[in-house]
């Protein structure tokens, strides 16, 4: 039986935030927290979506190959060992520490975690068996993560609209990425349900809620991306 992949460390954090802005204009890759928020949607689909055709949207948010002789399979490697990693967290519905990086201290919130949640709603542009579920269980959680995008973003969207007017704010960071957490596992309760009840989500005493940019790489901003066309 093949080891699971490890974990990234800080290192190879910082090495796979260098690949990323080394890829060549005019393809405009994912950053770091919006590669996180990213995989984080595709495995949430109710069926797996291949490697090659996830990847494509890594290199390019449009899904445009890489220049020839461009080589990126130091990237591949290192984002299929964070997809690994998050796969591992969904699937046992455990707390897994999403790459967000809080580089003002009075930064909105919101606002710090929009480069998570637009590389969640790239997925969901492009892999979109999630949102077409029948199902009124995907909403709330939807709500609460699309709901820092301005909402003339949200387009045909009501409904999603109407449950986000009713959301509080959250009221610091550390709430704000919890919410994170908690709304891709109850969204893996409705794409991918287990065959028994899992156990309440266990979080750590001091969970990681934010990353200064002091203490790891830094996202690169690119703008975010609502999840329809």
């Amino acid at each position: 039986m093949a080891e699971p992949l490890s974990p990234l460390n800080e290192d190879e954090m910082s090495e796979l935030d260098a690949a990323l802005d080394a890829i060549p204009a005019p393809l405009e890759p994912l950053d770091l927290s919006m590669l996180d928020g990213y995989l984080v949607g595709v495995l949430l689909q109710p069926q797996a979506v291949p490697p090659e055709q996830w990847f494509a949207h890594v290199v390019d948010v449009d899904g445009r190959p890489a220049p020839k002789g461009f080589n990126t399979a130091r990237l591949q490697a290192l984002a299929t060992r964070r997809h690994a990693e998050l796969n591992r967290a969904i699937h046992h519905r455990q707390w897994f520490d999403p790459w967000v990086f809080e580089l003002e201290e009075d930064e909105d919130p919101l606002q710090t975690v929009m480069p998570w949640v637009a590389g969640f709603a790239t997925a969901m542009e492009f892999f979109p068996a999630l949102t077409n579920l029948d199902s009124a269980d995907v909403l709330e959680p939807l709500a609460v993560l699309y709901r820092s995008f301005d909402p003339d973003d949200l387009e045909d969207a009501d409904e999603l609209l109407a449950m986000i007017e009713e959301l509080e704010p959250p009221n610091d960071l550390a709430e704000a990425v919890e919410a994170l957490v908690s709304s891709s596992l109850l969204l893996a309760d409705v794409s991918r349900p287990q065959p028994k009840k899992p156990a309440a989500v266990r979080r750590p005493p001091n969970p990681g809620a934010a990353r200064r940019a002091s203490q790891g790489p830094g996202p690169r901003s690119r703008g975010g991306r609502p999840g329809s066309r």
